[in-house]
């Protein structure tokens, strides 16, 4: 159940949050709806065009509910001190509890799900990083995310538009997190770089850029390409805001793309 686009540019966008689905034998849910709540919204689609620049795109259809492949399968918090889902979370983003009592998926449960959904993905991943690295001195990997605009229980305030995240600097060259901040300021939106999102286990676990793979995490501010209506959730996509989003976006992966050209 994992969708790969393959292109030949050095450059993989992974979209491990953005699927809705919830397979069967999934059981002890709420129901679907809430766990589809905290789902990166059109993400797969605001980020369809980069199959126009040859890039390569990893993508899950599975809901994060189901298994989050973006945590760290030894259950390792990655932001120590702050709250974060787990692989297989329990409660949403606002502390609703996903499952009905007893319901939660135990040790088992858990390595069932790793195995159908989780371990796939990254196999993906890893087969596409080899394939991609044996053609060019170095590729980026860029871990493509969105969150809504205000979640207190996460953060502070209203989160900026863009959020780069490139685990403090160690995921990837300084130089390819200047040129994407520089497409992002010069956007007139708001910017931060390795702020409260910093990289979840993707691109800690893959950035290697002294062996020519620079992971880079980019956490949208869901405002940057929809409307937000947190009374009435989902929103509906937006193709006004979202084609706004969007000419930035590719600026982004074009900025990306030359970067790994020119290493």
């Amino acid at each position: 159940m994992i969708d790969i686009r393959t292109g030949d540019a050095p450059l993989i966008v992974s979209i491990p949050h953005a699927g809705v689905e919830i397979p069967a034998g999934v059981t002890g849910l709420v129901s679907p709806e809430l766990a589809r709540h905290d789902a990166d919204l059109y993400v797969d689609r605001l980020y369809a065009f980069a199959a126009e620049l040859d890039a390569t795109i990893v993508r899950t259809p599975v809901s994060r509910t189901v298994i989050d492949v973006n945590r760290d399968p030894a259950g390792q918090t990655l932001y120590p001190g702050q709250f974060t889902t787990g692989l297989c979370p329990v409660e949403t983003f606002d502390s609703i509890p996903l499952y009905l009592p007893g319901g939660e998926p135990d040790a088992a449960e858990i390595a069932r799900r790793r195995t159908a959904w989780f371990d796939p993905y990254h196999a993906a991943l890893t087969g596409e990083i080899a394939r991609l690295r044996a053609r060019h001195a170095a590729i980026v990997l860029y871990d493509a995310h969105s969150i809504r605009s205000v979640a207190p229980r996460l953060f502070d305030g209203v989160l900026p538009a863009f959020n780069i995240g490139t685990n403090d600097g160690a995921s990837c060259a300084p130089a390819l997190a200047a040129a994407i901040g520089q497409v992002c300021d010069d956007s007139g939106r708001t910017r931060v770089t390795n702020g409260r999102f910093k990289g979840g286990w993707i691109t800690r676990h893959y950035g290697a850029p002294m062996r020519g793979v620079h992971a880079i995490q980019m956490e949208l501010a869901m405002r940057a390409y929809l409307i937000e209506t947190p009374e009435d959730w989902p929103p509906p996509w937006h193709p006004a805001t979202a084609r706004d989003c969007q000419r930035t976006l590719r600026r982004i992966l074009t900025a990306a793309i030359d970067f790994a050209r020119h290493q």
